[in-house]
């Protein structure tokens, strides 16, 4: 009873000084309680305006209050995804629960602005954004590929100016890459450790993005808080490592989301259910039909899993993370099956939810959210059933609310619009694209690029990003079979880690309006030059970052030929562009190229 007492003078004061606030107070009834660590079977929650007033109210509700009713339901704190990258599709994490996003690098005017709404109490329909800002990477090191011109660091003599430039920025801790892959650079260990120990001088978390067992070690060794990915090779020592983890004080995202689609693995189809595909039209769907594998690995996803079972044995802080705005992901949605991931690894359905709500928010520091206690944010999220004995449970949502304001309306008007577009003629994709008889798609003369499908064919350069990459095309003497080769002269300007300038060619009917690829198996082109080595490209819709396939040049006609499937994290059924291009480096370029094909073999 002493516990009711002040809450009950609480909210008659509520009623003499605010009736907007008691208007807005809301009482979800006789519900199962997850408050971040521990079940309730049977509670009442009462929240007012963005603050919970009682994670146990008893008695009366309150005069003007909206009752919920909880029965067969389970009320759980705002779930928090602790690694993505926030660069779009701002609207859909709330849609599906997701009221907090712990991001990794994302564009610094972005996060300033989601810090502004979130200062003015303003940011109801978006999920609290708490950001690394920009990334800790060397020159042409991960993080340099996606079009961003950012600052890149060479050695430990930079890193405290590095990490008080961030700060200066807005950046909520400092993520740092070790590692490169891919043909990337990666800083040192020596200026990773400078990094960390800068960091800490300034109070601020050091999370790392590792790629192997070996650099997981070293970056907790050299007193990294935070792994922020697992690795998908086999582990030498699984329970090794995770007593290196809790000896070093760390917590480790494993990303299974982004995991998984590298491992190819297409299991537990998020799309296949109608309660979450409803809400993502078809641009936002796309990355989720896409992966980094284009063939399933299963053993590539044993060691996390292992290593993610040995961290739980070992007491380490495990945490849910997606990586979303990675093909294979999305924002908000991909949560449901990391959650799912996470119970499969080993964890149990509760340590799950802890690793969405309560864990990531003591780790990170995030203040008064991740539980259901008094005093706390009133970010929520009530589901159908009991997601403490089925995890699968989180996907049957009944209500969000975001700073105590329900989403309900934004999930309808979503469902709505999501319905509406599907009606809609679409633009190309789904009808499968009709080929020529002979594949060929370049129909090059002097007067104009021409192709019998789609938009055809056009320059292409970095200058929407700000660079100064140039190119000229011109159409060159017939060759012995009447057909037309294309002189590509190309300026790859500096400035951009990945620039580019060279020759496009949209298969829709509009710009960068989608085409289905699905019966395409090769791409296939003869090339000859100036004897460096080349890019080319292809888009797919809602998927931001292009799939890569490189070929080289000589002084003699050569064929070459590129499987669609090596093109990694595009979704063949909407293909918005084939490029051939020059570039990074900067420099001048010269290639022809004639005979282009889209083959069925």
């Amino acid at each position: 009873m002493k516990r009711i007492i002040p809450v009950t003078l609480l909210l008659c004061a509520g009623l003499a000084t605010s009736s907007y606030a008691l208007a807005a107070a809301t009482l979800v009834q006789d519900v199962r309680v997850f408050d971040g660590k521990a079940v309730h079977e049977r509670r009442s929650v009462l929240f007012d305006g963005a603050t919970i007033l009682d994670a146990n109210f008893r008695g009366a509700a309150p005069q003007g209050a909206r009752i919920v009713s909880g029965a067969g339901r389970t009320l759980l704190p705002g779930l928090i995804d602790a690694h993505t990258h926030a660069f779009r599709w701002q609207e859909l994490p709330v849609l599906f629960g997701v009221t907090t996003q712990v991001d990794m690098f994302t564009d610094i005017e972005l996060m300033k602005a989601a810090k502004q709404e979130m200062a003015q109490g303003s940011r109801h329909d978006h999920a609290d954004l708490f950001s690394a800002g920009t990334l800790v990477t060397a020159p042409n090191g991960h993080g340099t590929q996606f079009g961003l011109l950012i600052p890149t660091i060479t050695g430990p003599e930079q890193a405290q100016a590095f990490v008080d430039a961030r700060i200066a920025e807005g950046s909520d801790f400092i993520k740092i890459v070790m590692g490169g892959g891919y043909g990337m650079q990666s800083i040192s260990l020596a200026t990773a450790k400078a990094v960390i120990d800068a960091a800490h001088l300034r109070g601020k978390l050091a999370v790392v993005h590792i790629g192997n067992e070996q650099d997981a070690r070293a970056m907790l060794e050299a007193g990294a808080d935070g792994l922020v990915h697992l690795f998908p090779a086999a582990s030498s020592d699984a329970a090794g490592l995770a007593r290196l983890a809790r000896r070093e004080g760390a917590f480790v995202i494993p990303t299974f989301a982004v995991l998984e689609s590298m491992a190819g693995w297409r299991g537990d189809d998020l799309l296949a259910d109608p309660g979450l595909a409803g809400l993502l039209d078809k641009d936002a769907q796309a990355p989720l039909k896409t992966h980094y594998g284009n063939k399933e690995r299963a053993e590539l996803l044993a060691a996390p899993k292992a290593v993610t079972a040995a961290l739980i044995q070992a007491g380490v802080p495990v945490l849910a993370g997606t990586d979303a705005g990675n093909p294979g992901t999305q924002y908000g949605v991909s949560m449901h099956r990391e959650l799912k991931a996470l119970v499969d690894a080993g964890l149990t359905p509760a340590q799950a939810l802890a690793a969405a709500t309560s864990v990531p928010a003591q780790v990170f520091r995030l203040g008064k959210r991740g539980r259901i206690a008094q005093g706390y944010k009133a970010d929520l999220l009530l589901v159908e059933g009991n997601p403490a004995a089925d995890i699968l449970a989180t996907r049957r949502i009944v209500e969000v609310w975001k700073d105590g304001a329900s989403a309900n309306g934004l999930r309808e008007r979503q469902r709505q619009q999501v319905a509406k577009a599907a009606q809609a003629p679409q633009r190309g994709a789904g009808k499968g694209l009709a080929l020529p008889p002979d594949g060929r798609i370049s129909q090059f003369s002097a007067q104009r690029l021409a192709s019998p499908i789609g938009m055809g064919w056009s320059a292409s350069t970095d200058s929407f990003a700000g660079a100064k990459s140039t190119v000229v095309l011109t159409p060159g003497q017939a060759l012995a079979d009447g057909q037309v080769p294309l002189a590509v002269d190309a300026t790859v300007a500096p400035g951009l880690p990945f620039a580019w300038a060279g020759l496009a060619f949209m298969p829709g009917a509009q710009p960068m309006a989608p085409a289905d690829f699905s019966a395409v198996k090769t791409v296939r082109f003869k090339v000859r030059g100036d004897g460096r080595t080349y890019q080319m490209i292809a888009m797919s819709q809602g998927v931001p970052t292009p799939g890569a396939q490189s070929f080289t040049t000589g002084p003699e006609w050569a064929e070459v030929s590129v499987a669609l499937r090596e093109l990694k994290g595009i979704d063949p059924a909407t293909v918005t562009m084939l490029g051939f291009n020059a570039g990074p480096q900067p420099g001048d370029y010269r290639f022809e190229i004639v005979d282009v094909r889209l083959l069925t073999q």
